[in-house]
């Protein structure tokens, strides 16, 4: 008897230590009144509700997000934590799939799952991806690369042969012409496949004129971009050269998706720096606006702003006021805070009410009227 009370105790235990079964999302059986053209998905990494909120009061109580008409949470556990990381939680957003922490656009089995850029390009869609952090990095690794740990960074830098992914702008130099696990040369080998490449040491960006007929990269830095309160200052720029391009280049007319990623609000978070998780979401809110600014006149663009998940319990304490936070932290990595999401355009309608991180997939797959067979 005490064997089977313990037993029926341990298999108590494991169920409540497991990762919860997602459940359906109320919306998972609509359609959306009209169809995207275009995807702008735009991801602040490590943004929670606190980090808006700071945002918000750091900048004459307005920030962009204020013009969003559709708002929702997600759910943003990994299968194996209940604390994401970046990999797993980008992989959620790009594949559709909950996966364990590290991985890149690979399931728990580390199969290799199509991503949503990957699908775009696929259908003759315009593709594009652009960060504050070096472009091998987790958020938008997982839009392009197939790896079993995010760590494998000259690993995702081969992987962009892979894929005719055609605009990209981010950091990380030294992971495509001077790697240390082969002798090639990736930024050449771009270049031969007929990209247009260019970098940091060649031209500001600023100074930069793209050929919308041929793939275009730009690589920010040598390894991670300085952050923006010390002279970082391309991601609106990249950002508003990116639909540009992209519009340009869909000689098809069959619409495009780019993902833009705002990465170093997570960084902040990891330093318990509430200055630099502002100056950060700032300077993201600042492309947001930028974005907004586009969709409202194209009429045919589905925007969507959310967060892979928390970082460091961030808070704003007493004492506070307009203009100046006093903030507290709990930890210096993430939590499971739910993470809200943001809608404005065709299909926005999609993403209003409480989902699993990866139902967001589903709804731009949605949004875009990609069948779900294919």
């Amino acid at each position: 008897m005490k064997k089977c009370v313990w037993a029926l105790a341990l298999l108590l235990w494991m169920t409540g230590c497991a990762t919860p079964a997602p459940n359906p999302s109320p919306s998972d059986d609509l359609r959306p009144a009209r169809k995207a053209k275009n995807v702008i998905l735009l991801i602040g990494d490590g943004m929670g509700l606190t980090q808006i909120s700071a945002g918000l009061y750091s900048n004459n109580n307005k920030l962009e997000l204020e013009r969003f008409p559709v708002v929702g949470l997600h759910k943003s556990y990994a299968a194996n934590s209940l604390i994401t990381d970046s990999a797993a939680g980008a992989t959620a957003f790009a594949c559709g799939v909950k996966t364990y922490n590290g991985a890149i656009a690979v399931d728990t089995d580390t199969n290799s799952v199509r991503t949503i850029l990957e699908e775009a390009e696929a259908r003759g869609l315009a593709t594009g991806l652009v960060a504050t952090s070096t472009i091998v990095h987790a958020t938008p690794a997982s839009f392009i690369a197939h790896v079993k740990s995010r760590q494998m960074y000259e690993d995702i830098a081969a992987e962009f042969l892979q894929t005719e992914i055609d605009f990209f702008v981010g950091g990380g130099k030294k992971y495509f012409d001077r790697r240390e696990t082969d002798d090639r040369n990736i930024y050449q080998e771009l270049e031969a496949k007929g990209y247009v490449m260019s970098d940091y040491f060649q031209k500001d960006f600023d100074k930069v004129k793209i050929d919308a007929t041929k793939n275009f990269g730009y690589l920010t830095a040598d390894a991670d971009p300085l952050p923006y309160r010390q002279g970082r200052k391309y991601l609106k720029p990249a950002s508003e050269m990116a639909i540009e391009f992209l519009e340009e280049h869909d000689a098809a007319d069959k619409g495009y998706f780019l993902m833009i990623e705002g990465a170093q609000i997570d960084w902040g978070g990891h330093a318990n720096d509430s200055d630099y998780i502002i100056t950060e979401m700032l300077d993201f809110n600042q492309v947001i606006g930028a974005v907004m600014d586009y969709a409202e006149k194209d009429g045919e663009t589905l925007v969507i702003v959310t967060a892979d998940h928390e970082t460091g319990g961030y808070a704003i304490n007493p004492g506070s006021r307009m203009g100046r936070i006093e903030a507290g932290f709990t930890s210096d990595y993430h939590t499971a805070a739910m993470i809200p999401v943001f809608a404005y355009g065709p299909g926005a309608e999609l993403f209003a009410g409480i989902y699993e991180n990866t139902a967001i997939h589903t709804k731009m797959r949605r949004a875009l009227n990609f069948e779900r067979n294919q």
